[in-house]
């Protein structure tokens, strides 16, 4: 309670200095009577005629409130690796950056910044272009290029077209390493623009604030939605959004979430009863009862939930957006990483977050049931690797995989329905669970046992 009065105080005084900062009414021709410099005022008179939904976004926000302009996010020394060549306004000495990292938000929010530079978010980019099999997806086999059996060369399509898979799909959620052309602009058709979590800045800085705080509001309330991560995690490869829905949590949220609930209260503040049931955001972040609001999505985290195998998460901190800054190396991180002290702390948050509305009994029970269905998993892919690795071992594997119906079973029995079964257990959705999960995975096993048992009798590959 008394955190939440402190920050309730401290909002208080905040509000009270926005209000004595200015008007800020958006008309055609805007004038700005504010505490500006007059370059940043010069900014927003311009814009506000030729970008008049931006200017329209940011006087809405808090930054506007606050003071903050376009020249604090976008002003750029021009020596600097992220600066336009080319002064702006013309002829005013000022050098600008159409991109805005991590590193410009963490000079005001640089808590937030280095709690999501310990998370699985992090990595996002970078290690989906760390790894071979990423690569050889998006460029080869789904830019169109000749199989291998052919022996042609990599990126045997229309090599003007390869980055179109990776363009228009991989990168607008898990972001990439932004190239510039010779005038500071991000080099076009490689996947920029994007709202992609992961990506990585000519600055050495690794992440996307705006993937969840979307640009010029960068609100909170709207970050605390579901629909804030719905955009990426949604799909038959990680359904979250679906799995949310088919919960009691959502479908608590779904019928009076937009209209009863209180979204606009501080950091660390909000909480029960704001509302009735959680978002993503309370689950994974909020400071909901004696636990502090948090940028790190692993924290609470006990199993890697997305790999072919479930483990606990015992690897700590994320490290890739920190090997990038120093190395400017594209790293795939660490797949494991979560609460570092341990996974059984990190279960203890999550439950703590679960305590708010529900009793210990209900709590540790339900937690019982998701962990032996993760198990249960495994005990499945177990066999289904054990299979594979023995067919590659005899040289019973296709060289193209998505050409080969065992390694195509075997990708869609942990990527696919795996996934499904084990996230839907952790979040309280049966239709997922079971009939998009477990069901399909039994019937996966076999196919894979079919398949397995003929190549190793008949010695050969079927055709």
């Amino acid at each position: 309670m008394l955190k939440k009065i402190v920050l309730a105080l401290t909002c208080l005084v905040a509000f009270s200095f926005a209000e004595s900062v200015g008007n800020v009414n958006l008309t055609k021709v805007m004038k700005v009577d504010r505490s500006l410099s007059p370059l940043a005022k010069k900014c927003v008179e311009c814009h506000a005629e030729k970008t008049p939904g931006i200017v329209n976004d940011w006087k809405s926000s808090r930054h506007a409130h606050a003071g903050v302009s376009c020249m604090d996010c976008h002003a750029v020394p021009a020596d600097s690796p992220m600066a336009i060549k080319k002064e702006h306004p013309k002829d005013s000495g000022n050098h600008v950056s159409i991109l805005v990292s991590p590193k410009t938000c963490g000079k005001c929010h640089a808590k937030e910044v280095k709690e999501f530079e310990q998370s699985g978010h992090a990595r996002g980019g970078v290690q989906m272009f760390a790894k071979k099999g990423m690569i050889e997806l998006m460029y080869h086999y789904e830019g169109n290029g000749k199989p291998y059996e052919n022996d042609a060369p990599f990126h045997a399509g229309d090599e003007s077209l390869k980055d179109a898979p990776s363009a228009t799909g991989c990168t607008q959620c898990h972001g990439l390493e932004i190239k510039l052309d010779k005038e500071g602009y991000p080099i076009p058709g490689k996947g920029w623009p994007n709202y992609g979590i992961g990506n990585a800045y000519p600055d050495g800085s690794v992440g996307n604030c705006k993937s969840c705080h979307s640009s010029h509001t960068f609100d909170m309330v709207e970050a605390r939605k579901p629909s804030a991560c719905a955009s990426c995690h949604l799909g038959p490869d990680h359904p979250n959004i679906e799995i949310y829905n088919n919960s009691m949590h959502g479908k608590i949220y779904n019928a009076e979430g937009e209209k009863k609930w209180k979204w606009d209260s501080a950091p660390d503040t909000w909480d029960v009863p704001d509302y009735r049931a959680p978002t993503c955001a309370t689950c994974h972040m909020s400071g909901i009862g004696d636990l502090n609001t948090t940028h790190n999505v692993s924290l609470r985290l006990k199993w890697n939930l997305w790999a072919p195998h479930s483990n606990l998460r015992t690897g700590g901190y994320e490290t890739a957006a920190d090997v990038y800054a120093k190395e400017r190396k594209l790293s795939v991180g660490v797949p494991l990483a979560g609460n570092p002290a341990g996974p059984e702390a990190a279960r203890a948050e999550m439950k703590q977050v679960c305590k708010s509305c529900h009793s210990t009994k209900s709590t540790e029970s339900f937690f019982i049931s998701a962990d032996q269905h993760v198990m249960l998993y495994n005990t499945y892919h177990t066999e289904a690797k054990k299979m594979l690795d023995d067919l590659k071992a005899k040289k019973l594997l296709k060289k193209d995989e998505w050409s080969d119906e065992f390694q195509k079973v075997y990708y869609h029995l942990w990527h696919h329905q795996g996934r499904r079964m084990r996230m839907g257990a952790v979040m309280g959705a049966p239709d997922y669970a079971h009939w998009h999960g477990v069901f399909e995975i039994q019937q996966d096993i076999k196919e894979l046992r079919n398949i397995y048992n003929a190549r190793i009798k008949s010695g050969k590959i079927e055709e």
